[in-house]
């Protein structure tokens, strides 16, 4: 206390307030006195969100990016990657290798495909009769038959695919194009995930994380159901107008906390991340509120059938968001742990039939929904998992499958992706990718340069370095599938 003598009890009031005593004064003042006359470290550059639209590095072929994430590891061979000589060779023990959580192995006992294949479309395309709805809309997708990973473990391959690294504390593929191109809609956020309703997956939040990025950049989490974000309704007396005069008080508090310790704080990000909130307390309960929606719509992406609602209920609000302007939708199929997501160890027949058949019907639903309001064309849809799986049983007996991080299948459509194509091959078991081999990094750099975003020049300093998603190495685009 002897630091305060000698002083007013103002001074001891405002000081032992840390400024913060000044927030009463905004009441007395127009809702945006003090926010025009706050300006960034520099003393003289005026204050803007962190999220405010920028200008792509080149012409864009995609505004938004629909991410449906199968969490778990579908079996390319039993869904999109049509292996004949598979079948004859069930419960055959052959030599092959395989690198799972089992372990490594030079020979298996085969699991044949099961599930009959047919063509379909004019590009004549493979699919299984796991994905019956789907299999109509071939002719609007690339598949890419020989996506390959560096870790054939959940946690690791879930951070990969997310975020370009297998180790946490990166940004994901939604804070890198939130962090370039900035949110479109300045009332939602830039960045949505909604999750499956067994909920989240393996390492949390850190797949949708910001990282070292400020914290406005991260993945806002959406419920299907109910209130949207939780804590979303304002107090009770805390009215628009005054929410709006203490968020112009903080800035202003920012102004001269920043001018004492110039470089020394992240209020910025966290004043943005409180506007956003408030902004989406008036305008994010319309943009989930699917009652609005016709019965024909609801019927197409299953909403009519409690087996695919909670997925297409997902898929829809998607749909919505990129109306709204959101960047970067993230869904997932699959939670926890098990046979509650993608992971098929024990039975693959049960484990498939049943997230394929919760999400068939809304997946077609989205890319017919989109396609026929024109949306399509610049709306990026990508669907896959960490991982592919094994052509072998993982044990003596059943049929479920080893993780397979050697060669797998993943598609993309809409957002100038060529349709109705296949690329890239794995060998006649499915084992590992033969032709055309790509990387997690080769699918990142193509959502980013469909987005108008050159992969190898977005970059954020960061431990020394200019941080990239692709690696500071850099990666090229699959240019065989853009239009």
């Amino acid at each position: 206390m002897s630091e305060f003598c000698g002083r007013t009890r103002r001074e001891f009031l405002w000081q032992s307030g840390g400024g913060f005593m000044a927030a009463a004064l905004s009441g007395l003042l127009d809702d945006r006195f003090l926010a025009r006359q706050a300006v960034a470290a520099d003393g003289t550059t005026p204050y803007a969100s962190p999220t405010v639209p920028k200008a792509p590095h080149f012409a864009a072929k995609a505004k938004s990016v629909i991410f449906l994430f199968m969490y778990g590891g579908p079996s390319h061979m039993d869904t999109f990657d049509y292996k004949p000589e598979l079948y004859p060779l069930d419960g055959k023990t052959i030599p092959v290798k395989t690198f799972g959580r089992g372990g490594r192995k030079n020979e298996g006992r085969v699991v044949g495909p099961k599930w009959k294949f047919n063509q379909y479309g004019q590009c004549g395309k493979w699919v299984s009769d796991l994905f019956p709805n789907l299999a109509t809309c071939v002719d609007d997708i690339a598949f890419l038959h020989s996506m390959t990973a560096d870790s054939p473990l959940h946690g690791s391959a879930m951070l990969m695919m997310n975020s370009g690294r297998i180790l946490s504390g990166h940004p994901a593929m939604g804070s890198w194009v939130n962090y370039g191109l900035g949110t479109a809609n300045q009332n939602m956020p830039g960045f949505v995930v909604m999750l499956d309703s067994t909920g989240g997956p393996i390492s949390g939040a850190k797949n949708w994380s910001s990282g070292y990025m400020p914290a406005a950049y991260q993945g806002v989490v959406l419920r299907p159901q109910g209130q949207p974000i939780l804590d979303l309704k304002a107090p009770e007396g805390m009215t628009g107008p005054a929410q709006r005069r203490i968020l112009d008080a903080l800035r202003d508090f920012n102004q001269d906390h920043e001018a004492a310790r110039p470089g020394n704080s992240n209020l910025s990000a966290r004043i943005a991340s409180y506007e956003l909130a408030f902004n989406m307390q008036k305008h994010a309960p319309e943009a989930v509120d699917l009652t609005q929606e016709p019965d024909s719509i609801r019927r197409l992406y299953g909403l009519d059938q409690k087996r695919t609602e909670d997925f297409g209920r997902k898929c829809l609000m998607a749909r919505r968001m990129v109306e709204r302007g959101v960047r970067f939708v993230q869904v997932y199929s699959g939670g926890a742990h098990n046979d509650d997501n993608w992971d098929a160890h024990t039975d693959i027949e049960k484990n498939h039939n049943f997230h394929a058949g919760n999400t068939d019907r809304p997946i077609a639903g989205l890319l017919k929904d989109l396609k026929q309001r024109g949306l399509l064309d610049e709306t990026l849809v990508v669907w896959g998992g960490e991982f592919g799986r094994q052509p072998t049983a993982e044990y003596a007996k059943g049929t479920g499958r080893d993780h397979n991080a050697y060669g797998f299948t993943m598609w993309m459509a809409g957002g100038g992706i060529k349709g109705g194509v296949s690329v890239g091959q794995t060998d006649e078991l499915g084992s590992a990718a033969v032709e055309d081999r790509f990387h997690v990094k080769h699918l990142h750099a193509t959502i980013l340069h469909q987005l108008g975003l050159d992969p190898n020049r977005l970059s954020f300093f960061f431990s020394g370095l200019d941080q990239k998603l692709v690696g500071v190495e850099g990666a090229e685009p699959i240019r065989k599938i853009i239009a």
